[in-house]
């Protein structure tokens, strides 16, 4: 998995990435790689996967530091390849229904979460009854992740999930 983030990280396409490039770079045969995975998707997504790890747990105490906790998680990764290969997958899930499936299991969990987070929020009564979740879920996440892949107030990306999080939960607080 590591030598096939490295060829990604690198510039490789997902279409031009062999496996024997990846059993190449990792110093391995082939058969090594297709012991443990039946093919190159899924080779990936696994690495994929790794990169993004698991969703952040939410204490669900709080709908703003739920919100807080999972939108600036967005886009936040430890491994600093993920800044290369990101950019890169969106062509990818764009072109293949395959490579958007796969795509949208890894990410589905954190949706889900923060699905389940406003859910909460709305049966509570602290968000409105009519609130259109796909709607705030693409409010709360779409500035931090262009934030992410573009840096362009890198100075205040700390701050942002705040203030992304509070003028969002004002317009969508019950009244």
């Amino acid at each position: 998995m590591e030598a096939a983030l490295d060829l990604l990280a690198e510039g490789s396409t997902i279409e031009s990435l062999s496996i024997e490039a990846i059993a190449n770079r990792a110093g391995v045969g082939k058969a090594t790689i297709y012991r443990r995975w039946p093919g190159k998707d899924a080779l990936l997504l696994d690495a994929l996967r790794t990169l993004k790890g698991p969703a952040p747990r939410t204490a669900g105490r709080s709908v703003r530091d739920d919100l807080l906790l999972l939108v600036g998680a967005v886009g936040q990764h430890a491994d600093p390849r993920v800044r290369k290969i990101m950019p890169c997958l969106v062509p990818e899930v764009n072109r293949s229904s395959a490579h958007r499936q796969a795509y949208e299991a890894i990410i589905e969990p954190r949706r889900e979460a923060l699905r389940e987070v406003l859910r909460r929020a709305v049966d509570r009564g602290e968000l409105r009854a009519d609130l259109d979740i796909e709607v705030a879920m693409a409010l709360l996440t779409a500035p931090m992740l262009m934030q992410r892949m573009l840096h362009w107030h890198a100075e205040d990306e700390r701050l942002l999930p705040e203030r992304i999080v509070d003028a969002v939960l004002d317009g969508l607080r019950s009244r």
